[in-house]
């Protein structure tokens, strides 16, 4: 039986269809509407920063996790790309995306972000990429996790164990300063990194340690210094706290002076205090970060290293006043040996000539009965003798044999010059010699009170040349002399001026060899004259230019010492010349230095020179010895015009 339906029929039926078929479809709009939403709420919660790109590398969606981090919100970012790539890691990005296109796998890498700020990141990426079913709806998924911190605290680790483990590796406190800095240089991501410190007489600061990729600009950065009150540095100072400056142009305590005298150019900068026990004494600094902008977790980094460097300035500080120390004891023992040497062959001499001259005097009193000075002959020669033991037991000591020196040096330094004048009043009776005894002390060492006088330095210095080249024709010296005319006078006693000026001269014609030459200069200088004796002859020993004006002091070698004529190459003194110069200066309110460079031939006191240029394996020609040594003592008087007004 054929069933019927009539066309309402069939025409309801398909409406009743399509209602269905709508309301079908509505509630899966509705339901996947409502996933999306829900997907996008839990997207929205996840704590990392996550971000939706099409193939296309454009923004589809950012989740607040990552507005938080990268400061970029939706709006800004949608359908734009994301300026958050660093200029030197575009290149590792592009091969690892494509990597993930091709693969269309998950990937996970490590690489660097940049902030909306300018901030650099370390951060941890994993990446994805999911389809809707059409090629064209595929999306790329991105997750980043944030590894500044992380990465941030194994670097202040690792730079904290490499800087203290390098301590053995750098005795000296300048090269490990420079290693310290190179580490902050590179740890900062900067262009220079500086250890600053703080020259607390002088009120400036020094570049102790500094680190640039331009070793001329680095060796220009450490020989420059300048004010604590004009600089950022001196800020930090006075505050005692961290200072970050992003723009030195806007920035009133910046010193432009470091930039203009170095060559480079300061845009922005770090600063931290390098704090001491009881003070601070510098600061740690970087300069002109290469990528973002310096920030607190780089205050904090260098602050951690600042304690370290800090307490290893105070500790070398520490170890260079002993190293000091020692190298002091170990000059003054030197020194007290020279002395002791000195005066054992000065009164060697001296007690041989006396001892003689009782023999000579003894052979002419044979013809008077002995019982008028048979006694007293016996007594002077036993105790001429008893100082000749005693030069004896100097010796001796010197040759290191086991004697007791505390009394020889009393007796010697103390009592000898009284002994010897009791000698010469008590038992010869004479009283001329003790005269002159007394009187040769009085003028070495007695006060005297000389009248000042007006002098013309170049002429007197004129004169005083002419005389004393009359006394050492037996040397082949040429004295050259540059003497400043004019209205120029110094205040100074006459015989005072002789003793210093002679003395000088004396002292650089026996110390330059024959062949060889010495300048003497008057000039005004600022508010004074200037008298320079210049030898070039052997120089003094550093060593011996500490000492040269304690007195009873000579800077040759002992065993090299011999007492010649005045004015012989080499020829020895009493080591006192220096010393009254010295008490005269401070007496007579001028100024007396020494400026001397040790032959290079013959560095060491023990070697000699053969006393002529041309007899000399090393310097055989004036030009090579003028350049090898020399000796400059300069002597500054206040300037005086003829009127006597001082200048």
């Amino acid at each position: 039986m054929t069933s019927s339906i009539s066309p309402s029929d069939e025409r309801s039926r398909i409406q009743e269809t399509l209602r269905e078929s709508e309301a079908r479809y509505q509630r899966q709009y509705e339901a996947s509407r409502r996933a999306e939403q829900w997907a996008m709420n839990l997207l929205d919660f996840v704590p990392y920063p996550m971000v939706v790109f099409g193939l296309d590398g454009r923004v589809n969606y950012v989740n607040p996790a990552f507005t938080e981090m990268f400061g970029w919100t939706l709006d800004e970012l949608a359908g734009n790309r994301i300026p958050y790539v660093p200029p030197d890691v575009v290149q590792e990005s592009g091969k690892s995306i494509e990597l993930l296109l091709n693969g269309k796998s998950f990937r996970r890498f490590e690489t660097r972000r940049l902030t909306k700020d300018g901030r650099v990141l370390d951060v941890a990426v994993r990446a994805a990429v999911f389809s809707e079913g059409e090629e064209d709806d595929d999306a790329e998924l991105v997750i980043l996790r944030d590894l500044t911190r992380e990465k941030r605290s194994a670097r202040k680790k690792d730079v904290l164990l490499r800087i203290s483990t390098a301590l053995p590796a750098y005795p000296e406190l300048e090269d490990l300063l420079d290693y310290i800095s190179d580490e902050i240089r590179h740890i900062m991501n900067a262009e220079v990194a500086l250890v600053i410190l703080l020259d607390e007489e002088k009120n400036e600061f020094s570049y102790v340690g500094a680190a640039h990729e331009n070793t001329n600009t680095q060796k220009r950065i450490k020989e420059f210094r300048f004010p604590a009150d004009r600089s950022v540095a001196g800020k930090v100072i006075r505050t005692g706290e961290p200072i970050i400056v992003f723009d030195v142009s806007k920035e009133p305590d910046f010193y432009p002076g470091v930039d203009e005298k170095i060559g480079y150019s300061t845009s922005n900068m770090i600063e931290v205090p390098l704090r001491g026990r009881d003070r601070i004494i510098g600061v740690l600094c970087a300069r002109n970060k290469r990528e973002g902008v310096f920030d607190q977790a780089d205050v904090e980094l260098l602050t951690m290293i600042a304690g370290t460097v800090a307490l290893f300035i105070e500790n070398a500080g520490v170890s260079e006043q002993l190293r000091e120390a020692y190298r002091e004891v170990t000059s003054l023992n030197k020194a007290k040996e020279k002395v002791i040497n000195h005066l054992s062959h000065e009164l060697k001499t001296p007690v041989s000539v006396l001892i003689a001259s009782l023999n000579i005097m003894e052979k002419k009193m044979m013809a008077i009965p002995e019982e008028g000075w048979k006694s007293n002959m016996e007594r002077i020669r036993r105790n001429l003798n008893r100082i000749l033991d005693m030069q004896y037991q100097v010796e001796d000591i010197m040759q290191d044999r086991p004697r007791k020196i505390h009394g020889l040096l009393s007796l010697l330094l103390d009592e000898c010059t009284d002994e010897l004048e009791a000698l010469a009043a008590d038992e010869m009776g004479e009283e001329p010699v003790t005269g002159r005894i007394r009187k040769r002390i009085e003028e070495i060492f007695g006060p005297k009170e000389s009248v000042v006088s007006e002098i013309d330095p170049a002429g007197y210095l004129r004169e005083r040349i002419e005389e004393l080249r009359a006394h050492s024709t037996h040397r082949e010296v040429e004295i050259v002399s540059h003497l400043e005319e004019g209205a120029l006078l110094i205040r100074i006693p006459p015989d005072v001026l002789q003793k210093v000026v002679d003395g000088l001269i004396r002292n650089a014609i026996e110390n330059t060899p024959d062949e060889g030459k010495i300048v003497l200069s008057v000039k005004e200088k600022g508010k004074g004259v200037e008298v320079v004796v210049h030898d070039f002859g052997v120089g003094i020993t550093e060593e011996n230019r500490k000492r040269i004006f304690e007195g009873f002091f000579v800077a040759r070698d002992t065993a090299a010492y011999s007492s010649k004529r005045p004015f012989d190459f080499n020829a020895g003194g009493k080591g006192v010349d220096l010393l009254r110069m010295k008490i005269f200066s401070e007496r007579h309110n001028f100024k007396i230095n020494m400026t001397s460079f040790r032959c290079k031939f013959i560095m060491e006191e023990t070697d000699s020179c053969p006393g002529r240029i041309t007899q000399c394996p090393f310097c055989n020609t004036e030009e090579v010895c003028y350049r090898s040594g020399g000796t400059f003592f300069t002597l500054f008087f206040p300037l005086f015009r003829k009127t006597g007004v001082p200048m």
